[in-house]
């Protein structure tokens, strides 16, 4: 069962944001050790963020791969009902979570300004509050000076 839920609100309403503020979380994340699976909507969508991935600063490396390619890199991509075989960190960048999300030890939600995704992410939100997840804020926009 989820034991955190950390959402990260971008100021931006560029859908592009998610990606490039994902590789920065993802290389973060790595470097403590966990391994991440990012669920997206599609496997466009997928193949995205793996080139976003690989296009990521030169000097960093961060092996990764789409789910079902025969490596095992600590980053697996997917879409649909794909999953990985570790239920460490799940990154949501798809609309909605699927249930089994829950089953994963942290869920991590990236939100750009844009209706569709505050819409998806404020329904995620009401979902980890009913199962009693940890959620934690990560607000990046600027605070208004007053």
């Amino acid at each position: 069962m989820t034991s955190k839920a950390d959402f990260y609100v971008l100021p931006s309403s560029d859908p592009d944001a998610r990606g490039r503020f994902l590789c920065r979380l993802v290389e973060k994340i790595r470097a403590l050790g966990h391994q991440l699976y990012i669920q997206t909507a599609n496997e466009s969508k997928a193949k995205h963020i793996d080139q976003l991935l690989w296009e990521y600063r030169p000097e960093a490396f961060i092996p990764h791969q789409l789910v079902g390619e025969d490596l095992q890199a600590g980053v697996q991509i997917g879409w649909d009902q794909q999953r990985p075989e570790h239920k460490d960190v799940f990154v949501n960048l798809n609309l909605d979570i699927p249930e089994d999300a829950l089953g994963f030890d942290r869920i991590l939600e990236v939100v750009v300004q844009t209706e569709d995704v505050l819409t998806s992410t404020r329904k995620n939100y009401k979902l980890y509050q009913s199962n009693d997840i940890q959620i934690d804020m990560h607000d990046m926009r600027p605070k208004p000076k007053g």
